[in-house]
């Protein structure tokens, strides 16, 4: 089993930047790829980022590539996920996720465990 908990959401100004950490724990977090997802209200769950167990290989959504980074630290079992120049558009609730693989992947299915979700808004 492994353990997600997701901090760092807010409510914040088009513009800002906020930093997403979910912090890991209950197996080797080097392990696992891990993604971050995000889920507006009345839409289904949406891939926005993913990153391979070593750090390698980040990949973004369209929509947010440019504007959100990716990494991990796997001496800390934490993975973050800078958001700069936040639009109203990416108000959500952001879940970490990690899939029990060494690559990671765009579909929420693929993944093996979800934390919580951390709330995002974005004011004009």
């Amino acid at each position: 089993q492994v353990q997600l908990v997701e901090s760092g959401g807010g409510l914040v100004q088009a513009g800002d930047a906020l930093r997403l950490s979910c912090a890991a724990s209950g197996r080797t977090f080097s392990n696992y790829a891990m993604g971050w997802f995000r889920q507006a209200p009345g839409k289904e769950r949406e891939f926005v980022a993913t990153i391979n167990g070593n750090g390698g290989g980040p990949y973004y959504a369209n929509s947010v590539k440019d504007r959100f980074t990716i990494s991990r630290d796997n001496a800390k079992s934490t993975v973050f996920l800078q958001m700069n120049n936040l639009k109203l558009e990416d108000t959500a609730v952001y879940f970490c996720a990690a899939r029990d693989a060494y690559s990671g992947n765009i579909l929420p299915n693929q993944y093996n465990y979800w934390g919580q979700g951390t709330q995002v808004t974005v004011s004009s």
